[in-house]
């Protein structure tokens, strides 16, 4: 179970997270969440280009560990690092301390203060500690998921699903990954193709 669409009253309970960026540009800000990983990346760094579209790859420490060249060249193309933890731990069921220490090895790599948590799971006391510990760190969210992770969905209603709901200021969740592949594939050129038709751009937070 997960909401397409953030809710507004879900906002307004942690108000200390980011799920919009500022309204006014007709900008939308695409993120992708757990690359660097060969094949998937570089697509969409190729799509993305081809729009001339920038975003936000929330990467997974380890994986920049395997591929630091695909990691190399997301960077040297123009878009924003965020860290997204070092083993892709859920925070609900990680003790605080290990949240935090992987957070830590991540940045290590990674040197941002963007962080995505995993599955979008954290507790209030571990958004303390990440908070001491780097006092400029921005904690991303979403407003609109584009559900390309969920293997009961169909491609078409992962397309849906964001041309439906995103708008302006909207941070938009898409996954660099093998199981999304198929879905976000096919969604993500049809994406940048309906926004920039409207008139939309597309940044990095």
């Amino acid at each position: 179970m997960y909401l397409v669409k953030t809710p507004w009253w879900l906002k307004k309970l942690y108000p200390q997270l980011i799920w919009n960026a500022e309204p006014g540009n007709r900008s939308i800000f695409l993120t992708f969440d757990d690359g660097p990983i060969p094949i998937v990346t570089p697509f969409v760094l190729n799509i993305l280009k081809k729009y001339d579209a920038r975003a936000t790859f929330f990467c997974i420490g380890d994986n920049v560990r395997k591929h630091p060249d695909i990691f190399e060249e997301v960077k040297q193309a123009g878009h924003t690092i965020g860290n997204h933890t070092y083993n892709h731990l859920r925070g609900w069921n990680t003790d605080d301390q290990v949240y935090l220490q992987n957070y830590l090895k991540a940045n290590e790599l990674l040197d941002t203060p963007l962080f995505r948590p995993p599955y979008g799971r954290i507790k209030r006391s571990q958004v303390k500690l990440l908070q001491q510990a780097r006092p400029d760190i921005q904690i991303i969210m979403w407003d609109v998921l584009s559900g390309d992770f969920d293997m009961s969905l169909k491609r078409e209603e992962a397309l849906n699903n964001v041309t439906k709901n995103a708008g302006d200021g909207s941070i938009v969740l898409f996954h660099d990954s093998i199981k999304a592949f198929h879905k976000m594939e096919y969604a993500l050129p049809l994406v940048l193709e309906h926004f920039t038709g409207l008139g939309f751009t597309f940044k990095a937070l």
